[in-house]
């Protein structure tokens, strides 16, 4: 939807399969008065997705109220991981409510205790302290206040440097924008800290040099030195294009990392919580980090995320010098283990994988049926299909958006194109989806695919 005008629905073909349901026009005719509003009075920032008006959403599908159901491909944005509306969150959401209390600020109550000794039993030595939070970004903001301050403890005020990633996101907040890695979402700020530096990202395809030397020959060429690196943080896949790093890469950073006294920091906002079909998605790398931060799949619903680390890094700041005004908050807490225990319990991580493979297997055939579908990346759950020019790789997000837009009109929902230029289809249904489900959206996918290039090879407008 553009800054200037809302969408004009169009009659698109009906649809009925198990999944997906379309018995109306697109957008709903009758959902504009909703877009209206939210037109009228929302940021324009907020605009951008496929409008889609949510009423309500269950297991791995998205209802509307006038009939459509959609194949849910985006998990809200990878958050629902053991699935939409499960009765089991729902009430525990209730019973705690209903309790009354609702809030308690950074005052003790025994249901905080709770999530923190059943998140910290799920992850390995050494991360056996954590904070919790409320979103992403204040994870990452968290990390690079311990990485800086233990950083000038053992290397004296100039190991201050965090480095990064090319094209990776850390979140929305100064300091998560200025870990990241998109130029184009940090023009705002104006005065870049030179205490932040990237360096590309080894995945095969945009970055194709996937030797750790390039890592020392970067930080070389920007003038700096190992001593003055506090920590490296990267994502366990990008978020821009689900791509993960070689493990030989990952293993020489890792003793990189130690022999220079520097914090290896895994953000696992994404990846966490059976989303790449482990239950830790730095688990595929075969090391562990000093920190790493979750969020997203750790509710299901609401509102939390989490740092943990090792006790002596997330210990350096003393008694009242750390809080958050909905930390831990007991509604959210209460989600959070009722997610966690049904991710657990119902085995979804095993799951993720299991249909990781099969959802990998038809992303494929639609690549090799289609070279503008240039790069597939991912485990597990989550994939980003890129599109491209194939006769020289240029990123071509018209392409992506048009694509994801056919698949919206056809039943399968997945949010706005993300990565280089916005050219990247992410996938990330819910871990409870079916075999039968993922085969049917990469026929939708696949749908999609051939019937917007089919307009484009006749100069046809596509909406």
């Amino acid at each position: 939807m553009s800054a200037e005008s809302l969408p004009v629905p169009r009659s698109v073909p009906r649809v009925e399969t198990k999944f997906r349901r379309i018995v109306t026009d697109f957008p709903v005719p009758q959902s504009l008065p909703v877009l209206e509003r939210l037109h009228r009075h929302e940021i324009c920032a907020m605009r951008g997705q496929p409008p889609v008006v949510w009423d309500r959403a269950e297991g791995f599908q998205v209802y509307d109220a006038w009939g459509n159901m959609w194949l849910d491909w985006s998990s809200g944005v990878l958050i629902t991981n053991a699935g939409h509306g499960r009765q089991q969150i729902v009430d525990a959401i209730v019973r705690q409510a209903s309790h009354k209390l609702l809030t308690n600020y950074c005052f003790p109550s025994e249901i905080r205790a709770e999530l923190c000794e059943r998140l910290l039993s799920l992850l390995p030595e050494p991360l056996k302290r954590i904070f919790l939070l409320t979103t992403g970004s204040e994870t990452v903001e968290f990390a690079i206040k311990l990485a800086r301050t233990h950083g000038q403890k053992v290397g004296g005020r100039g190991k201050i440097v965090v480095v990064s990633f090319d094209n990776a996101f850390h979140g929305r907040t100064l300091g998560a924008q200025q870990a990241g890695g998109i130029p184009a979402l940090k023009e705002w700020i104006g005065n870049l800290d030179p205490g932040f530096v990237q360096v590309p990202f080894p995945d095969g395809y945009w970055g194709e040099d996937t030797s750790f030397e390039l890592f020392e020959a970067t930080l070389a060429q920007k003038g700096i030195a190992p001593k003055q690196v506090c920590a490296v943080m990267l994502e366990t896949y990008q978020g821009g294009t689900s791509a993960f790093a070689p493990l030989h890469y990952i293993q020489a950073l890792r003793q990189w990392c130690d022999g220079h006294k520097a914090l290896l920091i895994f953000d696992e906002v994404q990846a966490g919580f059976g989303r790449t079909g482990s239950m830790w998605g730095f688990e595929h790398y075969g090391v562990l980090p000093d920190l790493t931060t979750l969020g997203k799949g750790i509710s299901g619903s609401l509102p939390i995320s989490a740092i943990a680390g090792r006790p002596d890094l997330m210990d350096l700041h003393g008694p009242g010098s750390a809080s958050s005004t909905h930390t831990g908050n007991p509604v959210c807490a209460a989600a959070a283990l009722a997610s966690v225990d049904l991710i657990v319990g119902e085995g979804l991580a095993a799951n993720a994988r299991a249909m990781g493979d099969i959802l990998h297997d038809g992303l494929s055939s639609i690549q090799r049926r289609f070279p503008q579908a240039g790069f597939l990346a991912g485990k597990g759950l989550v994939a980003g299909l890129a599109c491209v020019h194939p006769e020289h790789r240029q990123p071509d997000g018209q392409l992506a958006h048009d694509i994801v837009w056919r698949a919206v009109e056809k039943g399968l929902l997945m949010f706005a194109p993300v990565g280089p230029m916005g050219c990247t289809i992410k996938i990330a249904p819910p871990l409870t989806i079916t075999a039968d489900a993922v085969r049917d959206g990469c026929q939708a996918l696949e749908e999609s695919f051939g019937e917007i290039l089919a307009l484009r090879s006749t100069g046809s407008a596509i909406r």
